[in-house]
């Protein structure tokens, strides 16, 4: 049986059409997922939309339409993006899901019986965009610490899920499993600022708002948007249902990947969620970092943004993708511009990857009308090249399995800029002048093309179409090896550009 990865995204909250941002996290998860599957693994990629709320229930009203109406527009443009994007999702869960509503009516029903939810009386300043509560002490400059915005006073009944009862159970657990949390300056950051100044238990219900999960034995109250939101991850796989052979195969997830903000409710509010469930904790969660424009989160408020769309139609899908993959550490924030995106199309795919390709293989139908074998008449260039070829596949599966993954592209990108550099090193055209060296002209062409090859197959997982361009010119799509092959031979087919060079920045 294959071994398996469960990966999730955020689930989206659907106030208004997705942003580059959005697109940056699924991207990155739909590489992972990829990547996964190409070694082997039995992949479940999900992802999908968080849809209940005071703030959908608002703008629904302004736009004179039912909460679901309006959500589901804004989800149906959301797939659009993400077949767009390539996005090679397995599962898209909308929280609006009759299979999600029913368990989270049974988690709430559950938590309750056994004493972790309680009735109370909340008192608190809510930040509405963000969904949040806060206390004074957390305030900054008396506004919202994630977005900044105002907050206000809110007093109401509410249930409560007891998180302070598995404070000290949930920081033994962080301590002793210390890739729980990703980046390292996260997980510190947690246990610092948030758990250790002591939890306070959370609000799960409001009563101020109707759109949301009804809670079952108190009608006036729904199910307020982290019991709702978080469960996302086990109920799409059929936990509590009739059917939960998926929750039985794929939890605990492998890999919860979320953005910097919302690091704190995945790894406080979801672990002891799953603690009182007595569910095991996923393996790990990843915070990365945010898209910036001009030093401001992409974000949906701010108006700050084009429909990525915009970006796919004017330089292509693999051009974007290999920038939000590329440009930004994983982990750390990264500027989003199309002066920056422009650049790396011209540097990385036009003049290393497209020149590269285009070139060898022109040379392949110029000198040997296509069709070139393995000669073996070598020099010592060609077993340092070689040797660079073999090592590339574990080098970018050691990023790949920390999720270093501009890391492992930039790897990949220095083995094209070797090749580039290998064909200066050894000539071919003045090889080919020359007709007792025919054979070793034909070994350079084969070496650069094994080279082609194997980072063709290396790009499936973050540039799917360019990749199969490129094995499809070679004429090797089945050709699946991360290695260098002593014993193919090649019968190209004829070259076209991947990628053209950006010459008005202004247009």
């Amino acid at each position: 049986m294959n071994k398996k990865f469960y990966i999730t995204t955020p689930i989206y909250y659907p106030s208004a059409n997705f942003h580059i941002g959005h697109c940056y996290t699924t991207i990155i998860a739909d590489a992972i997922a990829r990547f996964k599957r190409q070694e082997g693994y039995d992949v479940c990629f999900q992802t999908g939309t968080d849809e209940h709320g005071q703030k959908i229930e608002l703008k629904a009203k302004e736009a004179n339409v039912s909460p679901k109406q309006y959500v589901d527009e804004i989800v149906k443009n959301a797939i659009d993006l993400w077949d767009s994007l390539d996005i090679s999702y397995d599962k898209f869960i909308r929280t609006t899901d009759e299979i999600h509503e029913k368990a989270v009516q049974k988690i709430f029903v559950k938590l309750y019986e056994q004493g972790d939810i309680y009735k109370g009386e909340y008192k608190g300043m809510y930040c509405t965009p963000c969904e949040s509560f806060w206390t004074n002490t957390q305030l900054v400059d008396g506004k919202c610490p994630d977005c900044g915005r105002e907050v206000h006073e809110v007093i109401e009944e509410a249930y409560f899920l007891k998180l302070s009862k598995y404070q000290d159970r949930l920081v033994e657990y962080i301590e002793t499993h210390p890739d729980f949390i990703q980046p390292e300056s996260r997980k510190n950051e947690m246990i610092n600022n948030f758990i250790k100044p002591g939890l306070e238990d959370l609000c799960v219900s409001r009563t101020s708002f109707s759109w949301g999960i009804p809670v079952p034995f108190d009608q006036k109250h729904v199910v307020y948007v982290w019991l709702d939101a978080l469960t996302n991850y086990i109920t799409s796989l059929g936990y509590l249902s009739d059917d939960d052979e998926e929750f039985k195969k794929y939890w605990p997830a492998d890999l919860h990947l979320v953005g910097k903000e919302i690091v704190r409710f995945h790894t406080i509010v979801w672990p002891i969620m799953l603690m009182a469930l007595d569910l095991p904790l996923p393996k790990q969660v990843f915070g990365h970092g945010w898209l910036v424009i001009h030093g401001q989160k992409i974000s949906k408020s701010l108006g700050n943004y084009k429909d990525p769309r915009e970006y796919i139609d004017k330089y292509g899908l693999d051009a974007v993708r290999y920038f939000v993959l590329r440009e930004v550490p994983f982990g750390n924030d990264g500027a989003f511009s199309e002066e920056a995106l422009i650049k790396r199309i011209n540097a990385d795919l036009a003049n290393n990857l497209g020149n590269l390709v285009q070139r060898t293989i022109s040379m392949g139908h110029k000198y040997f009308s296509g069709k070139i074998a393995p000669k073996k008449v070598e020099e010592a260039i060609d077993l340092e090249f070689i040797q660079s070829i073999n090592q590339i596949y574990k080098t970018v599966q050691e990023k790949m399995d920390n999720y270093h993954i501009s890391e492992a592209l930039e790897d990949i990108f220095e083995l094209l800029r070797k090749s580039n550099k290998y064909i200066d090193d050894t000539t071919p055209w003045i090889l080919a002048k020359d007709e007792s060296k025919t054979h070793r002209l034909e070994t350079v062409l084969y070496n650069l093309l094994e080279s082609i090859r194997v980072c063709a197959n290396l790009l499936k997982a973050f540039m799917p179409s360019t990749s199969s361009k490129i094995l499809e010119q070679l004429n090797k799509i089945d050709s699946l090896d991360l290695k260098y092959l002593d014993n193919n031979s090649y019968d190209l087919n004829k070259p076209y550009p991947l990628f053209k060079r950006i010459e008005d920045t202004k247009n």
